[in-house]
């Protein structure tokens, strides 16, 4: 009995063993399969990845060094063909792995992975395959997981579409899209990408010199451009509340609300007009620049040299107003009719109080107010108006605030000499900023002004006196003694030398990331040590073909080799056989210039630029006079295009029905659009390889 008992307790206590092993299994990744209907023959494969928290995946881009890649593996299928690669959503969390030595990119919570098929088969079927990655904490797991997608055949998906409003399917589908889980495909879709100045939101076929079935292009509105202006215009107007001119006004203001006479509700109602005016009346300067000047007047506004020559000058003499060379005021008739109408009452009153602090604070705030409105000019009709909606909001803030809360007003700081450090300040920050002005003049015209070491040597110049005066080591005429250096006062000296010291290298070719899109372009740099080794390399030809017009003029980034004229590009092309990459570019684009040093330089993009397209650059706004023989008749306008610049800018207008830069579409050597969707600003450079990678696979199925 005794030894059965041992061998029914070793029995039990192995199964026991057994049960216990078994629960420890981890699975930190719970897996969602499901599609979704995009149009009347696309279908996008949804792969959610549910991750329990302190874990995280690895992405499809991590290098291998860091952890195992995510991958999808399809079985083959007659019944669908896949559109592009697996896209990614959110943006992974990029950080360089010191043990490992090599850069992850990780998601955490949850992960969206989705693939797009053209579906063939008129009856659903299925979409099977597996996945392979690796998801960390402490310990790292293995990820090896099937997944089968049950598609809609063509049958299915338009008795779907027919029942899901027919007459805006596609449309609803991509707004429906967005609203699960914000899903991102990495495709653009109207209003899902950042085009900064585009003024164009339809869907166009491409007829010249193309197929009947040619590729659509998509255009669309840069919903990041307008918050990243809106955010800018936000800062513009919190620091023109730190000016002389407005800072002293919000006592004089508030007070003018509460009289004793008057009770809390009609005081603080009245004072809240007042804000809210403010706003409307920043907000109604932004739509009159819209509506009356229009997407022609401000690409004239961003590059015709008068303007920008112009608002040059009128930044250098606010900067000398700044720094107390003298006083600018508004004619006294403006002002004193406006105060007249304050002493109307009513809701009259707050208006024009209003109305009043906007006039009288010009002088302080005009700069400010200018720069928005220049920063807001390029097409979009909203761009002027978000910006002043920014401007007087951020204006209007302390105002409403304090003159809710006026006990407030005993903890905010005297005026006093502090202000006319912050109008000072300011002033050296005009200086710099006007500088971008003559730069795009410049570099337009190739009067060889500005070049880019030369735009450096006045930053740090002046950056460096900016730095000298925080510390109190140089004073204006305004200023009041300054007995001691107090601790804010020193940490901006400190950022503003750091920064200074963060330009040095510039000098000698370093890219300066930062700053990508407001210096001029590396192109324009006299002593550029990375140039001079990429030539001494030999790595600048152009494969054989003919050198390219305009060279004198325009120079291609990071090396590469490339053209500036459409047609000597499409030739090329067709001797080496290569797509076409076309870049709506432009000198007065900061965009065009964040991509340029920021997406093509990196590793997932320049050696397919290098190896496997023909670049061509399109200057929309090149003043450079063209051969008579050269000119072309707009077929959008009907006028003669006389330069190289309005040359392309009509070609883009006209034929793609968009004036977006900077903005990238793929053809193939005929002028063939090989995919529908163009690339704007997007500075991810996996996304921009993508987009390479699927334009290369195009030209291959046309012409290998």
């Amino acid at each position: 009995m005794n030894k059965n008992k041992i061998l029914i307790l070793s029995f039990l206590a192995l199964i026991f063993t057994t049960f216990n092993a078994t629960s420890q299994i981890i699975e930190p990744v719970k897996w969602k399969f499901y599609t979704k209907v995009l149009n009347e023959n696309q279908v996008k494969l949804v792969a959610q990845a549910i991750i329990e928290k302190e874990w995280h995946l690895y992405g499809q881009y991590s290098e291998p060094a860091g952890g195992t890649p995510l991958s999808f593996t399809f079985e083959k299928n007659t019944n669908f063909s896949k559109k592009g690669k697996v896209s990614e959503w959110p943006k992974p969390h990029k950080e360089y792995d010191d043990i490992m030595m090599a850069n992850t990119q990780t998601f955490e919570g949850k992960a969206y992975f989705t693939q797009i098929v053209t579906v063939i088969s008129d009856i659903d079927f299925p979409v099977s395959g597996s996945l392979n990655g690796q998801v960390c904490k402490e310990m790292c797991i293995q990820l090896n997981e099937d997944f089968k997608f049950k598609v809609p055949g063509l049958n299915s998906i338009k008795k779907q579409l027919q029942k899901d409003k027919p007459e805006n399917t596609e449309t609803n589908n991509k707004i429906d899209t967005l609203k699960e889980d914000s899903i991102d495909t990495n495709k653009i879709v109207v209003s899902d990408i950042d085009t900064s100045k585009t003024n164009v939101e339809t869907n166009e076929n491409i007829s010249e010199d193309t197929d009947n079935n040619e590729a659509e292009i998509t255009s669309a509105t840069d919903k990041g451009g307008l918050w990243a202006l809106f955010i800018a215009a936000l800062l513009a107007g919190l620091a023109a509340i730190l000016t002389p001119c407005v800072f002293p006004m919000i006592p004089m203001t508030v007070s003018f609300f509460m009289h004793e006479k008057k009770s809390k509700v009609k005081s603080r109602s009245e004072a809240l007009f007042f804000s809210f005016s403010i706003i409307f009346i920043y907000t109604v300067i932004g739509t009159l620049v819209a509506l009356l000047l229009g997407p022609e007047f401000a690409n004239w506004l961003s590059t015709h040299w008068i303007p920008n020559v112009l608002f040059f000058i009128v930044f250098m003499v606010f900067a000398a107003s700044f720094f107390g060379m003298f006083e600018i005021v508004l004619p006294s008739w403006m002002t004193s009719k406006s105060e007249k109408q304050v002493d109307k009452g009513g809701f009259f009153a707050p208006f024009f109080m209003a109305f009043s602090l906007v006039v009288i604070s010009f002088s302080c705030t005009g700069p400010l107010v200018g720069t928005v409105l220049v920063e807001s000019a390029g097409g979009d009709i909203l761009r002027p108006i978000i910006g002043m909606l920014g401007f007087g909001l951020a204006f209007a803030i302390p105002f409403g605030i304090f003159a809710f809360f006026p006990n407030l007003m005993n903890k905010l700081p005297q005026s006093g000499g502090w202000l006319n450090s912050v109008k000072v300040v300011l002033g050296f920050i005009e200086l710099a900023l006007g500088l971008k002005f003559l730069s795009i003049a410049d570099l337009t015209y190739h009067w060889g002004l500005l070049d880019r070491q030369i735009y450096i040597a006045l930053w740090i110049v002046i950056f460096t006196l900016m730095g000298f005066y925080l510390l109190g080591k140089i004073k204006f005429s305004h200023d009041s003694d300054l007995p001691f250096l107090k601790v804010p006062r020193l940490m901006f000296a400190i950022l503003t030398f750091a920064f200074v010291v963060y330009m040095i290298p510039g000098m000698f070719g370093a890219p300066l990331k930062i700053l990508s899109g407001y210096l001029p372009p590396m192109s324009t740099h006299e002593f550029d040590i990375a140039k001079v080794v990429r030539m001494n390399a030999g790595n600048t030809s152009n494969d054989g073909c003919e050198e390219p017009k305009y060279a004198d003029k325009h120079e291609m980034p990071h090396g590469l080799s490339g053209y500036f004229d459409y047609e000597q590009a499409l030739k090329c092309a067709k001797e080496q056989n290569k797509p076409v990459l076309v870049d709506f570019t432009g000198y007065a684009c900061v965009n065009c210039r964040k991509m340029e040093d920021n997406v093509w330089g990196e590793s997932p993009v320049l050696p397919t630029l290098k190896n496997d397209y023909v670049i061509v650059s399109l200057y929309v706004d090149d003043r450079t006079k063209l051969d008579e023989k050269d000119w072309v008749v707009s077929t959008y306008d009907g006028k003669t295009k006389k330069t190289l610049g309005a040359k392309y800018a009509d070609f883009q207008i006209s034929r793609f029905k968009m004036n977006a830069q900077p903005a990238y579409i793929i053809m193939d050597q005929n002028g063939k659009v090989l995919i529908k969707d163009p690339y704007f600003y997007n500075p991810d450079p996996h996304v921009f390889a993508k987009f390479l990678n699927e334009g290369i696979k195009k030209h291959k199925e046309l012409h290998n």
